[in-house]
């Protein structure tokens, strides 16, 4: 390994473990819940199974390569590696991070799409669909994720959590943020009695998509 790419490695390591442990302080995963990934080139580097985000060391280093083999590290990559490895395979994403945060998990439980009760699902590319459940760290489970990520930057998983990608860490870890938030804005609007949230038109959520496109926004799956 060349100096160069170690350094860059080791960059994109401890920005992980970053992002993992901002995570866990801004309450999006409880525990070992949760996992978060950077690609860099042919190698993922990934959160470890089983190690709070508190504990892990730049010794703690895990990576594989895009077929799931392990390269770097002595840890076992996370169980949802699956689930990671399908995004970077499909789409242009640099980073992921897959929680799950309280709102976004329970309106997974709720809908099949998350309701346009604010122009903030264009920042995901369009309405936020919800994945069908499968058992954590399956193919099946990686399958269906990437079903509802078409044409998108982040989805819910039923009855589990969230998945977001961006071009780095910081941008997947706001998608993430932005959803959560998005979850907890229609729960708290639709809990009024006798009312019932307005919701923006495709055609809204359109127009902001396209002003995005202006800022340089990712435009999801290949």
């Amino acid at each position: 390994m060349s100096g160069e790419w170690r350094d860059s490695i080791e960059r994109a390591w401890d920005a992980v473990v970053t992002t993992a442990r901002r995570t866990a302080s801004e309450g999006l995963v409880v525990g070992t819940s949760g996992n978060v990934s950077a690609r860099i080139g042919g190698t993922v580097l990934v959160t470890p199974s089983g190690v709070p985000y508190d504990r892990l060391r730049p010794e703690d280093l895990t990576g594989v390569d895009l077929e799931g083999n392990q390269v770097l590290g002595d840890l076992a990559p996370t169980s949802e590696l699956p689930l990671h490895l399908a995004v970077y395979r499909n789409t242009d994403a640099a980073a992921v991070v897959h929680t799950h945060a309280v709102h976004a998990t329970a309106v997974s439980t709720l809908v099949a799409e998350v309701p346009s009760v604010h122009y903030a699902a264009a920042m995901l590319g369009g309405p936020v669909r919800v994945a069908g459940y499968a058992r954590y760290g399956t193919e099946e489970l990686a399958e269906s994720m990437l079903t509802a990520l078409r044409d998108r930057t982040g989805c819910l998983l039923g009855n589990h959590g969230t998945v977001t990608y961006g071009a780095t860490l910081d941008e997947a870890y706001d998608r993430t943020a932005q959803l959560e938030w998005l979850c907890r804005l229609w729960l708290t609007a639709s809990s009024v009695p006798g009312r019932t949230p307005a919701l923006l038109t495709p055609e809204q959520l359109s127009e902001v998509g396209e002003a995005l496109k202006g800022y340089g926004q990712p435009r999801g799956s290949r």
